[in-house]
């Protein structure tokens, strides 16, 4: 009989786990190919418009595979209903047989996501970091500047949301702890900052190439489809370093993706974060640099986080 586990088991146990050393635990061996993770599969949704994305895979000789099905419903909160939904299935390598049904709605995916977000800034973010910048309002605009606080002890941060509202309600919510402004644009946003974090479904470019100071480097969450951008190709093509957690994704979603597609960026160009992880001289070497990191979100970080919990659980 596989164990259940609850969402509000599930957000007491991850106060015990260190997600982001498990992101790069987890990246490390997809880029030392000691995963296996197919394509992504995906379905999209008009009316209401959303998506749900099923990934699933397995680390060799590991005890587990995982197989997880998340969803962005964007209407959703206007019905009360968080926009990030889904489940975990954790299953026995040796067996096939079900071991654990995570109950998340999409909550861990949602925390896996901020952790690499996090694992971005540790090795790419400069050394001193005037403002953090965030375009979006939503649960991942949130949990990516929380989690940020692990590597940075910034407070001061520029937000631009799609409502003078959005941006009103995130600064309500968070603001006791962080210095926070609200941008009328998302350039006024870069003009501040030199660590920005984007998180939105925009299928239009946010950001471009004149608006970046000098020395910021850029993680990219919101587009993991190939119809979302938030980077202008100039912008990736300006860029000293750009990183994709995976090559294989990044050739059909993603910044990447699109500024491939547009001719601005060289394939050869692009690293894979676990390889760079591995490698300080593919991170950062000065103050000058523009670094992007697009994360477009790979399987191993939901084997990683789904065997955590479970673990967590049973002990």
């Amino acid at each position: 009989m596989a164990t259940i586990i609850h969402k509000k088991e599930i957000e007491q146990l991850i106060q015990n786990i260190d997600v982001v050393s498990a992101m790069e635990e987890g990246f490390i061996a997809y880029n030392n190919g000691n995963t296996v993770v197919p394509p992504v599969g995906e379905l999209i949704f008009e009316e209401p418009k959303g998506e749900a994305h099923i990934k699933y895979g397995y680390i060799k000789n590991d005890d587990y595979y995982v197989i997880k099905v998340a969803s962005g419903f964007y209407d959703n909160p206007k019905l009360g209903i968080s926009s990030s939904q889904g489940l975990m299935l954790l299953f026995s390598q040796k067996t096939g047989q079900p071991v654990a049904i995570l109950l998340d709605e999409g909550f861990l995916t949602d925390i896996r996501t901020a952790a690499a977000g996090a694992l971005a800034a540790k090795y790419f973010a400069p050394k001193q970091i005037s403002a953090i910048g965030i375009i979006g309002t939503g649960i991942q605009a949130k949990l990516q500047l929380q989690y940020l606080q692990k590597y940075t002890p910034c407070k001061t941060v520029w937000v631009w949301g799609r409502t003078p509202e959005n941006a009103a309600k995130f600064k309500s919510d968070l603001g006791t702890d962080f210095d926070i402004h609200i941008a009328k644009t998302p350039k006024e946003v870069a003009a501040h900052s030199n660590l920005i974090v984007t998180t939105t479904p925009s299928e239009i470019p946010l950001l471009h190439a004149e608006d970046i100071l000098a020395g910021t480097h850029i993680t990219a969450v919101g587009s993991d489809t190939s119809d979302k951008q938030e980077l202008s190709s100039d912008l990736l093509a300006k860029a000293d370093i750009v990183i994709a957690d995976s090559i294989p994704q990044s050739k059909s979603r993603g910044e990447i993706y699109r500024a491939v597609k547009d001719g601005k960026l060289a394939p050869e160009k692009v690293i894979e974060l676990g390889k760079a992880i591995q490698n300080p001289s593919l991170q950062r070497t000065n103050e000058q640099q523009i670094s992007i990191v697009d994360l477009t979100g790979v399987a191993v970080q939901d084997m990683m986080i789904a065997k955590a919990m479970y673990t967590n659980f049973k002990n």
